[in-house]
C-alpha cells in the first residue's frame, strides 16, 4: 500500500505562487512510480495537471498550465513537488498528487490510470 500526504495548498492572490509537497511512504520505493499532479474544481471531474517519469527525465503537463506549473520529485527524499507561479482563479480547485507503477509520464495523465492517491490539499486563488 502506498501512502501520499498532500501539503502546501492555502489561499493565495492572483499572480502569486505556491508549492504543493507530496510525501509518500517511507516504505515505497518511489522510483517505481510514475507521478502525477491531478485537480479538481467544484462541479467538475478531476483532471490532470502535470505528470512526472519514474526517473523524473520527463514530464507533461496540461495545455492550461504549461509555463506556469513546475513537476519535480525527488525519489531520495520520497517526495514529489508542484512549483505553481502566475496562479489565476481558474487555478482553484482541490489538488491531489497519484502514483501509478508505470514508467512513463504519459501513461499517468488519464485519472483511471493512478493506483494511488492522496487525500488532496486546497488551493484558493483570489482575484
Amino acid at each position: 500500500q502506498v501512502q501520499l500526504v498532500e501539503s502546501g495548498g492555502g489561499l493565495v492572490q492572483a499572480g502569486g505562487s505556491l508549492r504543493l509537497s507530496c510525501a509518500v511512504s517511507a516504505r515505497t520505493i518511489l522510483s517505481t512510480y510514475a507521478m502525477g499532479w491531478f485537480r479538481q474544481a467544484p462541479g467538475k471531474e478531476r483532471a490532470f495537471v502535470a505528470t512526472i517519469s519514474r526517473s523524473g527525465k520527463s514530464t507533461y503537463y496540461s495545455d492550461s498550465v504549461k509555463g506556469r506549473f513546475t513537476i519535480s520529485r525527488d525519489n531520495i527524499q520520497n517526495m514529489v513537488y508542484l512549483q505553481m507561479n502566475s496562479l489565476t482563479p481558474e487555478d482553484t480547485a482541490a489538488y491531489y498528487c497519484g502514483a501509478a507503477k508505470t514508467d512513463r509520464a504519459y501513461d499517468i495523465i488519464t485519472p483511471t490510470e493512478v493506483d494511488y492517491w492522496g487525500q488532496g490539499t486546497q488551493v484558493t486563488v483570489s482575484s
